[in-house]
């Protein structure tokens, strides 16, 4: 009798190293898929472990590209950004990772997808809600919300001790004491030392930025050109390298974020389960790009346009952080952002500086800015005296407003 197959999200760590075993145990056939989104990992360690600990088969996915150019800057053309401040790293990855373990389940003839995702987390939902939009037909293994699992496994000490029992390789090292979430547009650090909001975090938590105080003491000069909103360039003015492939753009961001100490953030933020959670997150690269991205708009965006792109992209960063990514509204609202975005096309000089991408100047030749208007130096092109009108005809509803509140007190 043939066993159920499962392809079973795996990092290699010793969750879904235990997860692989139990599923095996529970007469799987397992099949592992581990996705390269730019964390460091040893993947063919991974690869090989997981053949070791049962796997019939481990997939390997190196998916770096497909995260920037299809993913990545999407987000940030639509500047998402959740809760004013979050630039949504570990949210975006989700979607894509989720599209290729459905792809592996169908080619290999899987019923069944599984993930070492908690229950308490946004993880699982946006794993969930994205399997079940491109294939209704999934059946989903959550151990961390099934019974038998938990009764099994309360805590690490038994999973310790199911890993020993199994024969189950585990690094020995003292381990962090808070979880991180790594890939190309940034790393997270939550939990453990950083649960109390009020204690701040330790300079040794961070890992892919400088300091900013110990930053390098000198200006990094740089120009990033956009064409509908998406990056095609990044030109360093001092040393006048240029990059134009979009993952080989992203990854120099990174590292020019890196070097001069941008792209911290220390948060409290909502998660969509109702709980709030703590996170400290580092996108050097990310926050370089944003910077360049909304200082564009300001240059190439009809006014009410702005603000409707404003609005899309708080939506559609709940959309991204609750995951929603593959969802009718997201697919709509999308390609509205596409229509807001037609015009941004230009050059955006940057000063990157201990912590800050600060833009100086910028450039486009599909803008509505007139200098000659604008100039308080140069008559013509706009009437001063229609301004007057203009002023009168705003005002009418404050007069109206300060008259009501007189009435009633006299």
């Amino acid at each position: 009798m043939n066993k159920p197959k499962v392809v079973l999200a795996y990092s290699g760590g010793l969750d879904t190293s235990v997860i692989l075993k139990w599923l095996i145990n529970k007469g799987f056939d397992v099949i592992t898929y581990t996705a390269n989104v730019g964390q460091e990992d040893d993947f063919k360690a991974i690869e090989e472990k997981a053949i070791k600990c049962g796997a019939i088969k481990a997939y390997v996915l190196d998916l770096q590209k497909e995260f920037v150019t299809d993913y990545i800057f999407p987000a940030f053309k639509a500047a998402a950004i959740y809760e004013d401040r979050y630039l949504l790293g570990t949210s975006i990855a989700r979607p894509l990772i989720i599209k290729h373990h459905i792809r592996i389940a169908q080619q290999e003839g899987a019923e069944y997808i599984a993930h070492g995702a908690t229950g308490k987390g946004n993880d699982q939902v946006r794993f969930e809600l994205g399997a079940y939009a491109l294939d209704p037909t999934i059946k989903i293994i959550s151990p961390w919300k099934n019974p038998d699992f938990l009764n099994e496994f309360q805590g690490r000490p038994d999973m310790l001790a199911y890993a020993e029992k199994h024969g189950i390789e585990i690094k020995k090292h003292a381990g962090k004491a808070y979880s991180e979430d790594d890939n190309l547009l940034h790393i997270s650090h939550e939990s453990g030392i950083l649960e109390d909001p009020g204690v701040p975090c330790p300079q040794s938590v961070y890992s892919k930025t400088l300091c900013p105080q110990e930053a390098v003491d000198k200006t990094t000069k740089i120009a990033l050109t956009f064409k509908q909103g998406i990056p095609v360039e990044v030109e360093n003015l001092e040393d006048h390298t240029v990059v134009s492939d979009p993952l080989d753009l992203f990854v120099y961001l990174n590292k020019l974020g890196s070097e001069n100490g941008i792209g911290r953030l220390d948060m409290v933020e909502n998660r969509f389960v109702g709980i709030k959670s703590r996170g400290v997150y580092e996108t050097p690269g990310g926050t370089i790009l944003h910077a360049a991205h909304i200082d564009l708009m300001g240059l190439c965006v009809d006014r009410e346009v702005y603000r409707l792109n404003q609005q899309f992209g708080i939506k559609i960063a709940d959309l991204i952080y609750n995951g929603f990514w593959f969802s009718p509204e997201m697919e709509v609202l999308m390609s509205a952002v596409d229509t807001c975005q037609k015009n941004v096309n230009g050059r955006v000089v940057l000063e990157l500086y201990k912590g800050n991408a600060y833009p100086v100047a910028r450039s486009s030749d599909t803008t509505p800015y007139d200098a000659n208007i604008a100039s308080m130096d140069v008559h013509g092109g706009f009437n001063q005296m229609d301004s007057a009108g203009f002023i009168k005809i705003n005002a009418v509803r404050l007069m109206a407003d300060y008259k009501m509140k007189h009435r009633k007190n006299d």
